[in-house]
């Protein structure tokens, strides 16, 4: 482990056990996905924790949540023209150096200060350009705090349409932090700013199925706070309009990875997860 991963808190390792399940399905001849500098950030903390974490669902979702989200991004940019994108809790994601990005794109990559000191230490050590290309900056933030200060000194112009992606952020925050976080992001969004991101269901968080898991997190100081049955409204309440709603396992977010049958949402009292497009609420 780097200096600089040991400073980082409990919650930003799971960035790394994020970057092994990736690491290894890129090393796929039938990957879904590509992205090479994987194993590099995941570190052997990454591998440890995929290891610990074996058994769970999450490790699957981790790969049709990557593929659904880079397909979703690379539309949103390309068929929108959107050049400010957002990732919000960046983490150990490399969409930055594998994804092809048109002139004129910023990726502003918001986390803690201590998680991409030490991405930037990881991929240092690998021989990797850690400024990521002019396209590339990074917002060192406490997104349970404020920080809309920090990102407009990077450059963020909120006059600008923005798609922002929030990729495995909102389990770990309690309901009124995400709901504050939507609120935040909303008003720093122009017309045409588009928000990906996922969420699981309260179900989750107290079905038996779950709790091996959850527990595990918890001891590992990582608990899951947050879940909603349906992000359907709750998005909407925060000021976004779901474009697109999936689970894992559904035409759109299977990509061949996804082990288990989908329950139908009329099902009740089974444990879920979802992918979301949503828009800027105008009404």
């Amino acid at each position: 482990m780097t200096s600089a991963e040991m400073q980082m808190e409990p919650v930003s390792r799971t960035a790394q056990w994020t970057a092994a399940a990736r690491a290894l399905e890129s090393e796929r001849p039938d990957r879904i996905f590509d992205d090479p500098l994987a194993r590099a950030v995941a570190g052997d903390t990454g591998f440890a924790l995929l290891e610990r974490y074996r058994g769970s669902a999450v490790a699957p979702f981790v790969l049709v949540r990557t593929r659904y989200l880079d397909d979703a991004l690379v539309r949103a940019v390309r068929e929108r023209g959107l050049r400010q994108v957002v990732s919000v809790a960046a983490g150990m994601d490399m969409r930055s150096a594998r994804l092809t990005w048109p002139d004129g794109v910023t990726l502003y990559e918001l986390d803690r200060p201590a998680l991409l000191d030490a991405k930037a230490e990881l991929l240092a050590e690998h021989g990797v350009d850690t400024s990521g290309g002019p396209h590339r900056r990074a917002v060192a933030v406490d997104l349970a705090e404020q920080w809309q200060d920090e990102l407009h000194a990077a450059g963020f112009d909120p006059e600008q349409p923005t798609l922002w992606v929030a990729e495995g952020l909102f389990f770990f925050l309690p309901e009124d932090v995400v709901r504050r976080l939507l609120g935040t992001l909303r008003e720093l969004s122009a017309p045409g700013s588009v928000l990906l991101g996922d969420m699981t269901s309260r179900t989750t968080l107290t079905n038996p199925l779950a709790r091996g898991f959850l527990d595990i997190l918890a001891e590992d100081g990582n608990p899951w706070l947050f879940g909603t049955d349906t992000p359907e409204e709750f998005l909407p309440d925060c000021g976004w309009s779901v474009t697109d709603l999936k689970q894992p396992g559904e035409d759109g977010a299977d990509f061949g990875r996804w082990p288990h049958p989908v329950p139908p949402r009329t099902m009740t009292g089974v444990p879920r997860s979802f992918l979301f497009t949503a828009e800027v609420r105008t009404a």
